[in-house]
């Protein structure tokens, strides 16, 4: 069947058609000529430190997309965050894969940005729950992505249900407005009750308290209905209505508490950032993050030859010859020539990722997590 969705698949990329045309004539153009160099290049979106730390991420498939081809790749970790200089370096002969700097730059700059804004969201409420909610604003098939991404900043899980399938992980959700609204004015005690009835006994009893009436009124009744069965409520008050949020969720754990339901939790969504979590943390259980991660800018990134046969070499504004960049043990990011002497005790992290078309390097989650939170503590991130 042919694809119905303006996709490319993965066949397209991972031969090198998922790329600018002018690769292809770059690649007709050198063969004409019998030139194929022995080329260094680097991936950076900044030459110099800029005091502006990003996380970088993507590199999984960009491992994946030099499987197989005459190349060596270094590159830092996932989640290690950056400040200028390359993060990624490729040796090899040049038509060997000059067809995959598109796909090579698309997977870093999207994914990378993804991360640091979600690192952001994680930082401005470290004790806090925090999920992503940010699959609806993306196309269906980068979801991974952006889930991939929130759990590389520390996010505590996701709502898309085929990502947490190519993930491994398992998607988490209770209910919309759609599903109050189909039950009708009036009569939530009666969506609440059913949901309760229907759903596995591992799925969390969190009820949506902000469909017909005020947030104190639902959250009082759903308390009634689900008793002690009720974890959760959730609060997704429109931004055109929000009005007062923290005095609103204060007031919701007032009546809560004076209800003898100290031990519900208050969930809040719809169109958070940082600096909302950052002034709601201390009275809201937990959060559910989306557009503030997905409306993410991609991380400029360009891949520039410095080096052919041995020889630096550079364009205009760019840096030439190999380089290295170390984290030094107070958190400072160093660029330097790869054939200089580093910052002492400064540790390289451009480390290994394909050899000779190899992949070297295993990828998980969990483990580049805890990178990326001891990479923020140490640099100081946000």
């Amino acid at each position: 069947m042919t694809n119905p969705f303006d996709t490319v698949s993965s066949d397209d990329i991972l031969d090198g058609t998922a790329t600018d045309a002018y690769f292809e004539r770059t690649e007709r153009t050198l063969e004409h000529a019998g030139r194929n160099p022995r080329v260094v290049a680097e991936v950076t979106a900044d030459q110099f430190p800029t005091g502006e730390f990003e996380a970088f991420s993507g590199v999984k498939d960009v491992a994946h997309l030099f499987e197989g081809n005459d190349v060596d790749v270094d590159a830092l970790t996932e989640g290690r965050l950056f400040d200028g200089g390359p993060v990624l370096r490729i040796e090899g002969n040049y038509l060997e894969f000059a067809r995959f700097e598109t796909s090579l730059l698309g997977f870093l700059s999207q994914a990378s940005a993804f991360t640091t804004k979600a690192l952001r969201a994680r930082q401005a409420a470290p004790e806090s729950l925090v999920l992503s909610f940010g699959a609806r604003h993306v196309h269906p098939t980068i979801t991974p992505v952006v889930e991939r991404a929130g759990l590389l900043a520390g996010l505590d899980g996701f709502s898309h249900v085929a990502a947490g399938q190519v993930l491994g992980r398992e998607a988490g959700g209770t209910m919309p407005h759609a599903l109050l609204l189909c039950f009708g004015r009036g009569n939530q005690e009666a969506a609440w009750a059913a949901f309760d009835e229907a759903v596995g006994e591992d799925v969390p009893r969190v009820a949506l308290c902000d469909t017909f009436t005020d947030e104190k009124d639902e959250t009082l009744r759903a308390a009634e209905t689900l008793g002690d069965a009720l974890d959760s409520v959730r609060l997704d008050t429109t931004g055109s209505r929000r009005g007062d949020f923290r005095h609103i969720v204060r007031e919701v754990r007032w009546e809560l508490d004076a209800r003898g339901y100290d031990d519900v939790g208050i969930f809040l969504s719809g169109g958070l950032t940082p600096v909302e979590l950052r002034n709601l943390r201390d009275v809201a259980d937990g959060f559910g993050v989306g557009s503030y991660v997905t409306d993410a800018d991609p991380l400029d990134f360009g891949l520039d030859i410095i080096e052919i046969d041995g020889e630096p070499i550079a364009k205009r504004g760019k840096l030439s010859g190999v380089k290295e960049v170390y984290r030094t043990p107070d958190g400072g990011h160093h660029v330097g020539l790869a054939d200089r002497d580093g910052p002492d005790d400064g540790e390289k992290l451009l480390k290994p990722l394909v050899r000779d078309g190899e992949i070297v390097r295993e990828f998980d989650i969990d483990e580049a997590a805890a990178q990326t939170a001891a990479d923020a503590a140490k640099v100081g991130f946000e």
